[in-house]
């Protein structure tokens, strides 16, 4: 049986403007204090893609994934320039974030309200130290979570209510480390084993993985070969596709399996 799932947030739980937030920071410092680096770079505004967020930045703490991606993009001195990077991009999120630019999934909020109905204990466990304002902002009482658009009773009027632990923003060792799962599931008081990752990142299944317990990767982003790669025990388009009664008696498997 299945003991606890696992949530990471960012492109699982919300669409949030992290990718945005960290591709118009490099293209702001690139068109002003950086100017004189870009022709020796390998950088264009362009080049900067949803590929190469999920590749280098996505799941990874905030300086670790400014200095990753400027590596990529052959900037001088990447492990320095992070430090302003990251700052700048905390301030254009900080910005995203206060103007709305926030929204949940809706097929993530389906599946928490099925597992909390089922008495599953749920943990939300991100890299970012920006999920839990983010979380904050989700109003569920707002936001229908079935797939019928009935509302569910008894249940958290935030998001961020809606987990039993939260090792959000913890200062461990970045995927794909499991040490933010691990926290996880010692905070549920369940053993790694027993507990399945939920992520959209090839870094974060490979974190699930290397911390000894399953995941379901879920390809937003029609990367289901990558994730599948990184060693996701199910791979899922959406959230609604998976076997929510077979995932709490210790299987995965998707809903249209068998049929």
């Amino acid at each position: 049986m299945s003991s606890a799932v696992v949530f990471d947030v960012d492109g699982v739980i919300v669409d949030s403007p992290h990718e945005r937030a960290w591709v118009e920071a490099l293209a702001q410092l690139a068109g002003g204090d950086w100017r004189a680096l870009v022709p020796d770079t390998r950088y264009r505004p362009e080049a900067f893609d949803t590929r190469a967020y999920q590749e280098f930045v996505a799941g990874k703490p905030r300086f670790d994934g400014a200095r990753a991606i400027l590596e990529h993009f052959g900037f001088p001195d990447a492990q320095t320039r992070a430090v302003d990077y990251a700052q700048r991009k905390q301030r254009r999120l900080i910005e995203l974030i206060e103007q709305g630019a926030v929204q949940a999934f809706p097929d993530a909020l389906r599946m928490i309200a099925q597992l909390r109905r089922r008495n599953v204990p749920l943990a939300a466990a991100s890299s970012s130290k920006n999920a839990n304002s983010i979380m904050e902002k989700i109003d569920l009482d707002a936001t229908p979570v079935s797939a019928a658009g009935a509302t569910e009773r008894a249940r958290p009027t935030r998001l961020l209510d809606c987990f039993a632990a939260n090792v959000c923003g913890q200062d461990v060792a970045g995927k794909p480390a499991p040490d933010i799962f691990l926290a996880a599931a010692a905070a549920l008081g369940v053993a790694p084993a027993a507990c399945v990752v939920v992520e959209d990142a090839p870094a974060g299944v490979a974190a699930a993985r290397n911390g000894g317990m399953k995941s379901i990767g879920v390809a937003r982003l029609h990367d289901e070969a990558g994730l599948a790669a990184c060693g996701a025990d199910l791979v899922v388009s959406t959230l609604d596709d998976v076997a929510i009664d077979l995932l709490v008696a210790g299987r995965l498997a998707a809903r249209h399996a068998g049929r």
